[in-house]
């Protein structure tokens, strides 16, 4: 078998790229989930007549609600397996890395399983997040 004989055989039998559709659902089912979020914002300011600050601060806590209850019922991973990246809404994304594995780990006991696990994917960011913010205080400080 020559090279272009092998090369046409692999290109024949390796699977299409599926990025094209799957770039639409995530920018699709990620637009969806932020409109969501701007309907809680505005509904909090019209209706609840809260101030800018509250109404966001409603909407963080309802998201992360919604994103938690999904995952806990299963739903939140069938839609991040058909939408991908558009449910890594930095909300949304986050409450799921913590409500999973406390979800996966919690017939191992509260301690030894829910609470040791429950940080476990969110974790890093969390320490690497807190971290990059004090040093960039600190800059903020030296710098005056």
């Amino acid at each position: 078998m020559t090279e272009r004989e092998y090369q046409q055989r692999v290109k024949a039998l390796m699977p299409r790229s599926k990025t094209g559709p799957m770039c639409l659902k995530a920018f699709l089912v990620g637009g969806l989930i932020c409109c969501l979020g701007q309907l809680i914002t505005d509904l909090g300011q019209t209706y609840l007549q809260l101030t800018h600050q509250q109404a966001g601060t409603l909407c963080t806590l309802c998201l992360i609600f919604l994103a938690g209850l999904l995952t806990a019922l299963g739903v939140f991973d069938k839609i991040a397996a058909f939408a991908g990246a558009g449910t890594v809404v930095p909300i949304t994304g986050f409450a799921n890395s913590i409500v999973a594995p406390a979800m996966e780990f919690r017939s191992e006991g509260l301690v030894t399983g829910t609470g040791a696990k429950l940080f476990q994917i969110a974790g890093p960011v969390l320490v690497y997040g807190i971290g990059a913010s004090v040093l960039y205080g600190l800059v903020l400080v030296l710098l005056g």
